[in-house]
């Protein structure tokens, strides 16, 4: 019998667990919720298939969601391109927590909403799901003169108001494709790439800042994340993973005009989004950062009970950050 296929390779408790002999298992986020219109929200969402233009052999499983209830058939709503968390490894759109997360956030906020099935590490290590991301992000594009595949895209989208958004893992894709998205040779983007919402966001360091030594096996756990998930640039001061990394590019490069970073108080990646907040405030770039803290709550609280106070508060504040007015051009 081979050893290797009872051996342990790597181990995230209750996530992911790889053997020697390569067998990849993972402990959550494989359940499978089917599209429907909701009965409560009226939301409608269904599964659509988005090729890849980077790599033709390649194509990207998504989620679409649209509010029923418009006030006319010709009304023009933001989109939302969000991005699941999972430590870049587990979970997927199609799970009952982020289905019902993002449709929860959709009836909120009023927006249309693709939710993005990115490749997974081990298999896919980074930067495969920032590849993903920026094709999804190109086929969006693909319809802003209303002549893309997706009927759903081209009638019921106001392309001046594009979001990006995230939990965890998935707040660190969304971030770094705006970043590519405000970088020089990319500024032909067609679309107006409005804002990002940061949801208690996965970055990290080499260094320890704030309370994060004070929790030594938490702390020893991300430590361990970036250099699973990206063998071929293993630091945790990656400028992917740290943005503040000496030799980060200018965080003045973002190309967006707003962005909203949530973190909650009892969560060890709190500090890092705070520093992030602090850094893009003062990097020079010409647009406008917030951020809100929820006191007394950990990690993704917001994932595990979607109808609690504090997870209707967060809710209801990235649906207003969805809506409010654009901030004026400088």
């Amino acid at each position: 019998m081979d050893s290797s296929k009872s051996e342990i390779a790597h181990e995230f408790p209750f996530m992911i667990r790889v053997y020697k002999d390569g067998h990849v298992e993972r402990l959550m986020g494989t359940d499978f919720v089917p599209t429907s219109t909701d009965a409560i929200t009226g939301i409608t969402s269904k599964d659509i298939t988005i090729l890849s233009k980077s790599n033709t052999s390649n194509s990207i499983s998504a989620r679409l969601y649209l509010p029923t209830k418009l006030t006319n058939q010709n009304q023009k709503l933001p989109l939302l391109v969000y991005f699941h968390g999972g430590g870049f490894c587990v979970s997927s759109p199609f799970t009952s927590k982020y289905h019902n997360y993002v449709n929860t956030l959709v009836s909120e906020a009023n927006v249309v909403a693709i939710s993005v099935n990115y490749r997974k590490a081990p298999e896919h290590p980074i930067p495969v799901a920032y590849e993903d991301a920026w094709d999804v992000l190109q086929w969006v594009v693909s319809h802003c003169n209303n002549g893309g595949p997706e009927a759903w895209l081209n009638e019921h989208v106001d392309f001046d108001r594009v979001f990006l958004a995230g939990e965890s893992s998935g707040a660190n894709i969304a971030y770094n494709l705006a970043m590519k998205a405000g970088e020089a040779q990319f500024t032909g983007l067609k679309m107006g790439l409005l804002g990002v919402a940061l949801v208690h966001p996965y970055f990290w360091g080499s260094v320890p800042i704030g309370s994060e030594a004070q929790d030594p096996s938490r702390k020893a756990l991300v430590d361990r994340l970036w250099p699973f998930v990206c063998l071929s640039a293993p630091d945790n001061d990656d400028p992917r993973a740290n943005p503040v990394a000496e030799g980060a590019p200018s965080l003045a490069q973002l190309g967006c005009r707003r962005v909203l970073v949530c973190v909650a108080e009892k969560d060890v990646l709190r500090d890092r989004g705070w520093l992030y907040y602090e850094a893009l405030g003062r990097s020079g770039w010409m647009g406008v950062v917030e951020i809100e803290e929820t006191e007394g709550e950990d990690h993704a609280f917001h994932l595990n009970d979607l109808k609690c106070e504090k997870a209707r508060d967060l809710i209801k504040d990235l649906a207003a950050f969805f809506n409010r007015d654009m901030p004026p051009m400088i």
